[in-house]
């Protein structure tokens, strides 16, 4: 019988002679034979460990090193015959090493359990020795004859319980025994080989560090020395066996603790850009490393370590997940592999990179384990000799010249995608020689006081040294670039505010584009820099390469909802972490409308159409939040919907404008009403409650049926009845701006033909211009401007007359011109009332223009943070005598408020 692998494999050859003296040559092939027919799964590595283990008695470090054997043979094998993917030869290495794991501990446990009793914590619970697997170990990608890097972690120092009330000795010292039995028992060298290389150099403080660490010291460690390098190194980190000592329910409780106690370590809330010097600093040293050894071996590449190999597919994933995985749980799988496909789903990494890297992935880790076939060496060296590379090739099922163009496309291709990615600017050109400090002489006065006064600030001088040098550049730059004074100072106020999270120095300082964008918004005006320094959060934005481009809101809205769902704390929602991972994306969504309206992408109409569509995802998201969370849900989603009023009804949303709602429910179980009362409040506390993450929106529910005295949701039949017989002419001008916006859409639906039935309504016309121009004198008196400015909203002529004149033209005209109906805003309404002969087309023109200025103008006083909308009367002259005249001609002169 003759396997593909004898040829290729000194290794194969050896083993299966071993296997053939002990077995017989027939038997062995017999069953390698046997063991290469199917997948080698979890279940085929307990197998094989059973049968090393039944038929003789067998130590289990003999038992353990002859069922590696076996399943390097099937390995190799099903490999090299092309029956084995890449993903079934890590993920057998990996299951084989927690099986293997575990069997050693719980061996080296039963001596010490019969001789010292269980360790127990402080509660007198008994624990267990976690055996955490790091680096390829924990992501499922370990390779045939990789190292086994473990950290040995426990729950708490204590004492064991003893043994007839003798042997009783510190928790930390049985945890160490067994450790060192454990470690033992994988790594030593016997007749029968090894069965795992062990690597402990990853605990805190390394070889000088304790060997066992418990949770509390592991957390004091993270928090007060951890390194940049070993948030990386924990990124993969899961617990892959343990003692067997306290049961299943014990560790699954212990590996939650423990994940509380890493995830924030590797994962930061905020984008966390001082990752990139970080991994550049330690790529640094190992292609140092590398350098060294091609110099004492200069006939062989490094698959692994080398430009364009292995290690650069992995820190290309990992930057992205240790920068971006505090805000999108989606990216913290442990998995190389998945992490690529993630970033591309994502837009974070373009797709054709994405599936280039996965390939070259593929192509390296197969050539990686090509080379270890051959002796079962932990090499990563592929020679320059032909006959070796030949060999390697044929395993690979490729010719020679074949083998050499795809290694040279793939480490080509990835060395200048990590290149890109972790370039002092991300991809961008060196920085330009940076100019001295500016000289006070050469700065306004306030501006040199407000540099000084930064200087002289507690939060700079308890900055670190290299924050402070950042913040000193960026100033300089800031000058450079002549950023004007009121920009300038903002400047100072956000580096200010800054300074104690230093990620988001190293943001600024690392990526001048991004820098240069945020001096635009600084200078363009008060309210996007006072956003920016109250959610600085979203300056990572900056970096996202399609910044300007459209929202899928679509997508966004399904992302941010899976990102939601996956803030659990011991499987339950942590409420806090949701409401904050909400108010980030909408802070986020908002910060990136706000570049794109200082770049000129977007007209004021479109600025608002966007405001409304990201307020809608955000209401249909909280919705179903808030509805999972009450405890007197009784179906899975709630038949419960949110009415738009005002500025969000009529799709005209500005910046900081608050939500006018109204809810709707139809069920007929007799849990509703109380249950969907709950789920308003809740809703309207969850939308509207300032957290660490500030405030998603002011909302506001006078509009609901019988207003502040009203209940805070009404069943459909009730509000249409109070429509219908009680509802005050105000609420129908009210309604003409009313839209569906969230939640249940055949409420929506219904609520709409409601609307539609209102509005179409035939009405007394002269008791109709009564009722409206009272309300509208009513609004005017409720406004007083006291100023000799136009108040563009307020005022005679300005927006509410232009509001209040189409309002009356759809609750007057609707019934014999339907499409007067749709709620299309007051521009189109001004149109289609115009194509209806019902006012003159030239002046609906002019009104509509003069709509048009007044919401440019009121956009960019907001911005600047103005208390009041408010401009020269001269500077309106020709809007306001438009609308006056169409005023008069809809509503006549006389009724003019005065």
């Amino acid at each position: 019988m003759r396997f593909e692998a004898e040829g290729l494999s000194s290794y194969f050859r050896r083993s299966l002679v071993s296997l053939g003296a002990r077995l017989g040559e027939r038997a062995a092939a017999d069953r390698l034979e046997a063991l290469i027919g199917a997948p080698l799964d979890a279940a085929a590595i307990d197998r094989l460990l059973a049968a090393e283990l039944a038929g003789a008695d067998l130590p289990i470090e003999t038992a353990l090193r002859r069922a590696r054997q076996w399943l390097m043979l099937g390995l190799i094998e099903r490999d090299l015959r092309g029956a084995a993917s890449l993903d079934e030869v890590c993920s057998a290495m990996t299951a084989f090493a927690g099986v293997a794991t575990g069997h050693a501990m719980r061996d080296a446990a039963a001596t010490l359990l019969a001789r010292h009793g269980r360790p127990l914590d402080g509660e007198g619970r008994p624990q267990d020795l976690l055996a955490v697997g790091m680096g390829k170990a924990g992501g499922n990608e370990l390779n045939v004859s990789s190292d086994l890097d473990l950290v040995f972690v426990f729950r708490a120092e204590g004492e064991t319980e003893g043994v007839e009330g003798a042997g009783r000795i510190a928790n930390s010292e049985w945890m160490h025994r067994l450790a060192r039995r454990t470690i033992a028992a994988l790594s030593e060298l016997t007749a029968d080989g090894f069965v795992f290389r062990v690597d402990t150099r990853l605990r805190p403080n390394g070889d000088s560090g304790p060997l066992v660490v418990p949770f509390g010291m592991l957390e004091t460690y993270f928090y007060a020395q951890g390194r940049e390098w070993e948030r990386f190194a924990w990124l993969k980190g899961r617990v892959i066996a343990d003692s067997g000592v306290a049961g299943a329910e014990a560790r699954a409780a212990d590996e939650q603790a423990l994940e509380r106690i890493v995830d924030p370590f590797v994962f930061r809330r905020y984008m966390d850009y001082e990752a990139f010097a970080a991994l550049r600093d330690l790529h640094r040293l190992i292609r140092q490393e590398v350098a060294k050894r091609a110099a004492r071996d200069p006939e062989a590449s490094d698959v692994k370590l080398g430009r364009g190999g292995i290690r650069e597919i992995e820190f290309t994933a990992q930057l992205f997940q240790v920068v971006r995985g505090g805000r999108d749980p989606g990216l913290r799988d442990r998995g190389t592999r998945v992490t690529l496909a993630a970033l591309a789903e994502r837009g974070l990494l373009p797709a054709d990179e994405a599936a280039t890297l996965d390939r070259a992935y593929r192509l390296l880790r197969r050539t990686e384990h090509a080379l270890q076939y051959r002796d079962d060496a932990q090499t990563h060296r592929l020679p320059r000799d032909p006959a070796v590379r030949a060999d390697v090739a044929a395993m690979l099922r490729m010719s020679p010249a074949e083998f050499d163009a795809a290694i040279a496309e793939a480490t080509d291709s990835v060395e200048t995608i990590f290149d890109r990615l972790l370039s002092p600017a991300a991809g961008a050109a060196e920085e330009p020689p940076r100019e001295g400090a500016p000289t006070p002489a050469e700065l306004d006065p306030e501006v040199a006081r407000r540099f000084d006064s930064l200087r002289a600030s507690p939060r700079y001088a308890a900055a670190k040294a290299s924050t402070r040098e950042a913040i000193e550049r960026l100033l300089t730059d800031a000058v450079r670039l002549g950023s004007g004074n009121s920009g300038l100072v903002r400047l100072v106020d956000l580096l200010e505010s800054v300074c104690r999270r230093p990620a988001y120095v190293a943001l600024l300082a690392q990526f001048p584009e991004a820098f240069e964008r945020v001096l635009r918004i600084l200078d363009w005006s008060k309210w996007p820099a006072d956003y920016l320094m109250r959610h600085p959060v979203v300056l990572d934005e900056l970096l996202d390469g399609e910044l300007l481009e459209p929202t899928d809101y679509d997508a966004w809205a399904a992302e941010l909802a899976q990102r939601v769902d996956a803030a659990r704390i011991d499987d339950q929602p942590d409420v806090e972490r949701q409401m904050d991972i909400v108010r980030e994306a909408h802070h986020a969504q908002v910060f990136r409308l706000m570049v794109q309206d200082l770049e000129g992408r977007l007209t004021v109409e479109k600025v608002s159409d966007h405001l409304s569509e990201l307020a809608d995802r955000v209401l249909d998201l909280a919705i179903g939040i808030v509805w999972s969370q009450l405890r007197h849900r009784f179906r899975e989603r709630p038949r419960f919907a949110a009415i738009a009023y005002g500025r969000l009804g009529g799709k005209e949303l500005g910046y900081a404008s608050d939500l006018d709602l109204v809810f709707l429910f139809d069920d007929d179980d007799e849990r509703a009403p109380e249950a969907y009362a709950l789920l308003a409040q809740r809703l309207s506390g969850w939308l509207s409650t300032r957290t660490a993450a500030g405030l998603l929106f002011e909302i506001d529910l006078r509009l609901r049926p019988n207003g502040a005295a009203g209940l805070l949701v009404s069943t459909l039949p009730a509000f249409e009845a109070y429509q219908r017989h009680s509802a005050w002419p105000w609420e129908h001008q009210a309604l003409t701006r009313a839209r569906f916006c969230a939640g249940d859409r055949a409420i929506g639906e219904r609520f709409e033909a409601i609307r539609r039935d209102m509005l179409a309504r035939r009405r007394d016309l002269a008791k109709l211009r009564e009722e409206v121009v009272a309300m509208r004198r009513k609004m005017h008196d409720g406004h007083p401007n006291r100023s000799e400015l136009f108040d563009l909203k307020h005022d005679l002529g300005g927006m509410v007359d232009i509001e209040f004149i189409v309002q009356y033209l759809v609750l007057a005209h609707s019934a014999d011109h339907p499409p007067l109906l749709e709620n299309r805003g007051n521009i189109a309404l001004l149109g289609m009332a115009a194509g209806a002969g019902l006012i003159d087309a030239g002046l609906a023109d002019a009104v509509a223009d003069a709509y048009r200025r007044y919401r440019r103008l009121q956009h960019k006083l907001r911005l600047d943070d103005a208390e009041y909308a408010r401009i020269p009367p001269d500077d309106a002259k020709d809007e306001r005598a438009a609308v006056t005249q169409l005023w008069r001609a809809v509503l006549g002169a006389d009724l003019r408020p005065g």
